[in-house]
């Protein structure tokens, strides 16, 4: 495949995307993506074999974005506590950002789809299940790194990060103020930083060494 044809795969891929997450699979037709995609139906089978293709492949892909976002913050801290901290306040400003929409991709899709997509179905099921799991290893990283209480359950607070963070995104598809949306980020952002041990072992260890 020709670099021009890359390129041209991966800007229908951003488009479809866009149009999935804002109308959803079954309010898209055929002509809306023919026109979101500028291309005719032939073509569109040869890229992607089917709607139905072409939407798991928009998952794909806004699962690959949101995870390189999430990778990306948490790269800029050395706590996992902290760092998920920053992500979450940042998802707070999410009414400014001009999305398709507010709330997240996948959870309108787990809502929308039926037995009839079961095979896309399943993998938004798998893709949220990829997004849980990292938080979980987050949380189980800040107990190695002894900031978090080991007696705490590393997949509870996984879960219930997810959790929180699909409710924040829903309230956020609202006719509400950014403000108002902010202000929960910032409750639940404080609510992750109260569970870090002030001084974690290492730190402690190296204030030992200092003394």
């Amino acid at each position: 495949m020709s670099r021009t044809a890359l390129y041209n795969r991966q800007d229908a891929l951003e488009r479809a995307l866009q149009l999935f997450w804002q109308k959803g699979f079954h309010a898209t037709s055929l002509k809306d993506i023919e026109e979101a995609l500028d291309m005719r139906p032939g073509s569109i089978y040869a890229a992607f074999g089917s709607k139905d293709g072409l939407f798991q492949e928009a998952l794909d892909y806004y699962a690959r974005l949101g995870l390189s976002e999430l990778e990306r913050v948490m790269g800029a801290y050395q706590s996992p506590l902290l760092g998920l901290a920053a992500f979450v306040r940042q998802l707070g400003g999410i009414r400014d950002k001009g999305l398709p929409s507010q709330a997240c991709m996948l959870v309108k899709s787990l809502l929308e789809l039926g037995a009839r997509e079961q095979t896309a179905l399943q993998k938004v099921e798998m893709l949220l299940a990829g997004m849980e799991l990292r938080f979980i290893n987050y949380f189980t990283e800040a107990q190695r790194l002894g900031e978090l209480d080991t007696e705490l359950d590393a997949t509870r607070l996984g879960r219930r990060l997810q959790a929180e963070i699909m409710g924040l995104r829903a309230f956020a598809q609202r006719d509400v103020e950014s403000a108002a949306v902010q202000a929960l980020a910032e409750d639940m952002a404080l609510s992750i930083e109260a569970l870090r041990i002030d001084e974690p072992v290492g730190e402690q260890c190296m204030l030992t060494i200092c003394k």
